[in-house]
């Protein structure tokens, strides 16, 4: 099996709202791109990458003369033909080869006729549990905005009845750190069986992020994620406070690992199928951190169907994955993949047992999203629509008027 061809999509799906972050926003809608290997048997694999547009379906055509002919089966030399990491430190090239590596493992499985899951030592697990991830939000046609501790302690409870959650994950960085913490606790009030996680994207400074760690010690936390920027400041945060630290940030390959483990910061890594490199790098990294007694953890990038079925499979086959999943899933309106979302049972997604991903492309949904992206293009993740002329610094001083109702268009 070779590989003939490399094809591109990018698309544009609807969320319910614009959701609200530390950095900026998600403008009502994901912008994703959807990558089809094609090999010389007639199967096709594939692959998904954030973003996107006419630069990165350029950025996917130009491996083209990199990987002809190569062998799904290859993948340590698919790592070092797209991300020689001397190399890569001009291409920057990580997130390709991700796409690049799901699309592969889907054609291997496809083609031996056994799941990713299978490919990667075998299944643990038969579901993967997930957390609600609540957002502060603009309003949207037929979806109310997020701003109070009452409206976010409502939408968890919709969320809860709809799909099971038993573990709440609130995106702060938002409003000023005393109005979220009357957030967070609101949340801790309403549920007082189920676990808390608290992310505000590090950019609390120092004294903010020991005053709110502090603050919660009381509360059913699983952890505390990335209240300060980098490794020295999560150290320092973690000498003083009494929550476990967790980060997405700043441990996201192996030499940052390393550091984590010879100078402990994080006590658990969320690894990102896409941020990591693939899912066989984040296998890699959570043996590693079995062996070194620190937690794991499946972060969400924001995805649609084809890498939440890379993080299903990577979560099916790690058996020290002590956490709930993030996932943004529930927040999309639909999806690029046959049968429409995944669904959620009890606050779980069942692993797929298809051969290779398990999922397939629903034709007609990349079209029209396609077209969508095409009419909407893309949009600064790092800019906010309701704060014009606002961007963040880390550490942030400029919140936003938790008083203040603003109304968007995205």
């Amino acid at each position: 099996m070779k590989i003939v061809d490399i094809r591109a999509t990018t698309v544009a799906v609807p969320l319910e709202a614009p959701l609200r972050h530390s950095n900026g926003a998600h403008w009502g809608r994901f912008v994703r791109t959807i990558v089809e290997v094609e090999a010389d048997n007639g199967l096709v694999g594939l692959g998904e990458m954030g973003g996107g547009g006419e630069s990165a379906e350029a950025a996917f055509k130009a491996l083209l003369p990199y990987l002809t002919g190569h062998d799904p089966f290859q993948l340590e030399a698919l790592r070092f033909k797209i991300a020689n990491p001397t190399a890569s430190l001009y291409n920057n090239r990580t997130q390709l080869l991700a796409a690049i590596e799901f699309a592969c493992l889907d054609l291997v499985g496809q083609h031996l006729g056994v799941p990713v899951h299978d490919l990667l030592g075998g299944r643990v697990r038969d579901e993967v549990a997930f957390a609600s991830y609540l957002f502060f939000r603009y309003a949207a046609e037929g979806h109310k905005e997020i701003r109070t501790p009452d409206q976010l302690v409502e939408q968890a409870r919709e969320l809860k009845r709809e799909h099971g959650f038993t573990v709440h994950k609130l995106k702060g960085g938002v409003f000023p750190p005393g109005y979220e913490l009357e957030c967070y606790r609101a949340l801790a009030a309403a549920f007082p069986e189920d676990r808390l996680r608290y992310d505000p994207n590090a950019v609390l400074s120092m004294a903010e992020g020991l005053r709110f760690g502090r603050a919660i010690e009381d509360l059913n936390n699983d952890y505390l994620e990335d209240p300060v920027f980098g490794l020295e400041g999560l150290r320092q945060v973690r000498e003083q406070v009494r929550v476990p630290l967790a980060t997405n940030t700043v441990v996201v390959n192996f030499e940052q690992l390393a550091s984590n483990v010879m100078r402990r910061s994080a006590d658990v890594i969320l690894l990102d199928t896409t941020f990591w490199g693939g899912i066989r790098p984040c296998v890699k990294a959570a043996g590693v951190c079995e062996t070194f007694q620190l937690g794991v953890a499946v972060h969400s990038s924001g995805e649609l169907g084809i890498q939440l079925a890379t993080m299903l499979h990577l979560g099916a086959v790690l058996p020290n994955l002590g956490y709930a999943a993030d996932a943004h899933y529930h927040q999309l309106r639909d999806d690029v993949i046959e049968g429409g979302k995944l669904p959620y049972v009890n606050g779980a997604i069942a692993v797929p047992s298809g051969p290779g991903l398990g999922v397939r492309l629903d034709r007609d949904k990349v079209a029209r999203y396609a077209e969508l992206y095409r009419e909407t293009g893309g949009y600064p993740y790092d800019r906010d629509p309701g704060r014009p002329g606002w961007y963040a610094q880390v550490p942030n001083e400029r919140f936003a008027d938790p008083d203040i109702s603003v109304e968007v268009r995205t």
